[in-house]
């Protein structure tokens, strides 16, 4: 019940840090939060902190909000949130690890579901399909994060 993706990218951890770790720029980097906005008067990253990502479940109607909470914020290293779900508990949990890798930077984006009875059988019923659904989405939001760091 998880995956992850790595692709290399020619800027420093920090500059691709700094893209990815400023929510509002989800909706130029993924294919299914087409926004997202600070909640509870934050204006950047910190563990602890909420935001809320407006999302198009493989790209399609209908849209929903998800609120999610910062669980790993290390400038240059990660960047980590869980998206919550009724009463905040975990439902997924998605990170992002970059590390110095020749005058680049290794960045990976990784998701894991919670461990629960109805992600177990939401998983066993329709994990292969989303989670290569997910694998091609990761890719294409590093993909976006890369031409923005590349610029």
């Amino acid at each position: 019940m998880q995956g992850s993706v790595t692709l290399h990218i020619d800027a420093p951890p920090e500059k691709v840090w700094d893209l990815v770790s400023d929510i509002t720029n989800t909706g130029r980097f993924s294919p299914e939060t087409f926004e997202a906005e600070w909640l509870g008067g934050a204006t950047e990253p910190e563990v602890g902190v909420k935001f809320r990502g407006h999302v198009l479940r493989n790209g399609r109607p209908p849209a929903y909000w998800t609120v999610c909470r910062i669980t790993d914020c290390v400038p240059g290293e990660t960047f980590g949130f869980s998206v919550l779900g009724p009463g905040d508990r975990v439902v997924n949990t998605w990170r992002y690890d970059f590390e110095p890798d020749g005058d680049g930077t290794l960045a990976r984006e990784s998701y894991e579901l919670a461990a629960n009875a109805a992600t177990k059988l939401y998983w066993a019923m329709l994990g292969r399909w989303r989670g290569k659904t997910n694998a091609r989405g990761m890719r294409e939001t590093l993909e976006r994060v890369k031409e923005a760091a590349e610029e």
